[in-house]
């Protein structure tokens, strides 16, 4: 349940337009289950694919025997390494990831092979019937063996992806007060309910294909598939299939390239779609991380220096590693005033699963660390955690360790105090007893296990504060393209837009409503037969495709204004629009849009970009970000020391969202978030033991229900933003970055009650055996 200190959409504006909470257009297909997901896509005649994987972290391929495979009834084709006509590798960053192994496999799970058939089954009988002889090698496993070189790399291009220093001001600068420890993140899933399901259709000959497929970024995926298959990037055309959940796991190839060589191969339509446990071996996972932090500052508290060392396991591939580094490190001060710094980071190659994008993108791991140090950081002072934020609070113009100063509205003392002021829960440990003087077993930590008794309840309240940035970064050409056509009264738009579940698909008609002054917007297929929107990631699109959709749409309305000025002989620059009619604003004369718009047509299609950003120096120094949003997380908690057990009772948090476009879409992107903040903290982690997963499965990697989410007290900030288009913030990523510190601290304060000391919990998730032990 939340609860919002203003209702959403309690606003006077036009229903369906800016500041307002329209549905989702597809909310009631979902909910009815009429809504077609990327694995419900078939087509006549269409065909089965599968892949064969590796069962080792790191072997080398002495053959592979497909005789048997072809033998078996059904089986149309089988494919491997040498059947890839193009670039036989791929990447977002590093193209340095094979479509399939050929000679070395270097993570379990890896593609080897694939086959086409005529049914799932017949496609598992095949991939068993494949013998491919592995020449065991020794995986590297321990991300600081890849940094001091002990290791033999597994890549040519070596095991570091990436190093990053920062250094700031006076580096021998020492503060009365020190604090330090070591934090380790651990790997977590994106968990997206909708798993992963291609459909590809080749066009006649051989010439060109369509591929629909669940991704986050259209143009991307097309780049790589094309030079893959050897064909024309023109040739290749895709279309959004349904998203059901994406949190970063979908920027990376995974299927699309083995679905088309299938489907090419044979001249027949072919689909793939992933199993969990697939899934779980076949997208890239967040970076496992272990970050060491000192902090310096004033008796009274004040950050005087930081220092740190962060390691990123990156796994076998590149992927995004390099670009996750750089938003940890340069993230390392969080949302607070910091004069001098000595940071490192390290990405590094292992034989661990790939890891790569997921929502936070490296700050959520530099978060933990320097939410934690906060903590220490007060206790050390004598302060309270609200305070000691307080007084280092970063404001609007204040640079960060790299030098850059922070040009957007930066509200962080207001999150803090905003979030203060919010309600603590009313209700005591265990709930309010009913009129025959029981308890609710479900209010208590462990819930319907019966396992803790009330009186051995802890009640803790922890607190974390974060900076997030947004958009892409260091030098990046990122753009946004939309297209908008007025004709009769209806707007047609069109972009590239991957809607994954952040609402843009509601947002986009918001706009076209606000400044056309029309009712009807009809959203055109979302495909590559316009320009690239980018990724949907980044906490970009509301700032990025929004912006496109916004000067499209002016650009639209500017057209119409000279048409109504030569037809009606006024004066185009004085016209407004007032809900569904152009105003003159000296006359009063008025005619609505849609009869001024019958007849005619207007149709424009523009990119948007925001300012140039710049690749960091040798000293990490430079302007590399191009905005940031902020927000501020108090968790109250119930904890069982003895037991070890742990219930999330209420998360406060109060976010700078900039200006709320669509409220009640901007509460559910907070509740999702602080839902994944959760999980990390105390529940989601891939375990791997010498390589190999060990819970790939949602019966083993565990996930928040809706009995584990708390009550979610929520306010919106809004201060719109001068340099965002709309004066909105990206508002996806931030839920979850400081969410998961501010619940660690309250288990932290709940257990200090019961001795003075209590632990350290220096490693998230928690384990019961971490606090009870």
């Amino acid at each position: 349940m939340s609860v919002v200190d203003s209702p959403p959409g309690a606003t006077s504006a036009r229903p369906g337009t800016i500041g307002t909470s329209p549905t989702r257009p597809d909310g009631i297909a979902k909910v009815q289950g009429g809504f077609e997901f990327s694995s419900d896509l078939s087509v006549d005649g269409c065909l089965w694919g599968a892949t064969l994987r590796s069962p080792h972290p790191h072997a080398r391929i002495v053959s592979i025997d497909l005789g048997a495979a072809w033998q078996i009834d059904g089986v149309e084709t089988v494919i491997t390494a040498a059947d890839v006509p193009g670039q036989p590798t791929y990447g977002l960053i590093s193209q340095d990831q094979p479509v399939f192994a050929s000679e070395v496999v270097r993570y379990v799970g890896e593609p080897v092979a694939a086959v086409a058939a005529d049914h799932p089954e017949t496609c598992r009988r095949a991939l068993e019937a494949i013998v491919v002889e592995y020449e065991l090698l020794d995986p590297l496993l321990d991300p600081e063996a890849a940094i001091d070189g002990s290791h033999p790399p597994i890549h040519p291009d070596g095991n570091l992806i990436r190093h990053q220093r920062i250094v700031r001001g006076d580096v021998d600068a020492v503060g009365e007060v020190v604090v330090e420890g070591t934090y380790e993140i651990g790997m977590q899933d994106q968990a997206f309910l909708g798993l992963e399901a291609a459909l590809a259709v080749p066009d006649p000959g051989g010439t060109g294909i369509e591929l629909h497929v669940a991704t986050q970024w259209l143009h991307e995926d097309r780049q790589q598939i094309a030079a893959c298959l050897d064909l024309p990037v023109d040739a290749v055309r895709l279309v959004l299939g349904g998203v059901g959940g994406a949190f970063g796991a979908r920027e990376d190839i995974s299927l699309q390239v083995h679905t088309c060589l299938l489907a090419l191969r044979l001249g027949r339509p072919v689909r793939i779609a992933y199993s969990r446990a697939e899934s779980f071996l076949g997208h890239v996972h967040r970076h496992p991380a272990t970050i060491w932090m000192r902090h310096h500052a004033t008796a009274e508290g004040e950050i005087v220096k930081i220092e740190s060392r962060m390691v990123f396991d990156g796994g076998a591939y590149a992927s995004t590693s390099s670009a996750v580094l750089i938003n940890a490190v340069t993230h390392t001060q969080g949302p607070y005033r910091c004069a001098n710094a000595v940071d490192d980071g390290y990405a590094v190659r292992t034989n661990h699963l790939p890891c790569g994008a997921m929502r936070g993108f490296g700050v959520v791991q530099a978060c933990f660390a320097h939410e934690s140090q906060m903590d220490e950081l007060a206790h050390a002072c004598g302060l309270d955690p609200v305070e000691i934020r307080l007084r280092n609070a970063m404001r609007t113009g204040d640079p960060l360790i790299t030098g850059q100063p922070v040009l957007n509205v930066a509200p962080v003392e207001r999150c803090i105090r905003d979030t203060a002021a919010l309600p603590l829960p009313d209700e005591p440990v265990g709930g309010h007893a009913d009129a025959a003087g029981g308890l609710d077993a479900m209010m208590l930590p462990g819930g319907a296990g019966l396992t803790a008794e009330r009186s051995d309840i802890v009640r803790g309240i922890g607190w974390a504060v974060a900076i997030k940035n947004l958009m892409y970064s260091e030098g990046f050409d990122d753009y946004a393209t939309a297209r908008c056509r007025l004709a009769d009264g209806v707007a047609t738009l069109k972009f590239a837009t991957s809607e994954v579940g952040q609402g843009f698909v509601t947002i986009a008609p918001q706009i076209a409503r606000t400044i056309l002054g029309v009712d009807d917007v009809v959203l055109d297929r979302i495909d590559t037969h316009v320009g690239s929107a980018g990724s949907t990631s980044a906490s970009r699109q509301t700032w990025m495709s929004g912006g496109a959709v916004d000067v499209a749409c002016r650009t639209v309305r500017e057209r119409m204004f000279e048409h109504v000025g030569r037809v009606h002989g006024v004066d185009p620059i004085r016209l407004v629009v007032e809900g569904t009619d152009l105003v003159d604003s000296v006359s009063g004369w008025r005619i609505g849009v849609a009869e001024a718009t019958a007849g005619v047509e207007f149709d424009e299609t523009v990119e948007y970009r925001h300012p140039a950003t710049e690749e960091l120096d040798e000293n990490g120094q430079g302007n590399c970000h191009t905005a940031f949003a902020f927000v501020a997380h108090r968790a109250v908690v119930d904890v069982d020391p003895e037991l070890g057990l742990v219930k999330v009772v209420q998360i406060a948090t109060a976010q700078d969202v900039g200006r709320a476009l669509n409220p009640l879409s901007v509460i559910g992107q907070i509740e999702g978030g602080i839902a994944q903040g959760l999980g990390l903290a105390v529940m989601e982690e891939i375990i791997q033991v010498d390589g190999v997963i060990r819970n790939g499965n949602f019966t083993d990697y565990l996930l928040p229900t809706f009995l584990d989410m708390p009550d979610v007290v929520a306010t919106l900030i809004e201060e719109p933003d001068p340099h965002a288009p709309l004066g909105a913030k990206g508002v996806g990523e931030p839920p979850c970055i400081s969410s998961t510190p501010a619940i660690v601290n309250a288990i932290r304060d709940a257990l200090r009650q019961v001795d003075g000391v209590g632990r350290p919990l220096d490693r998230v998730p928690v384990r019961p055996s971490d606090i009870c032990l």
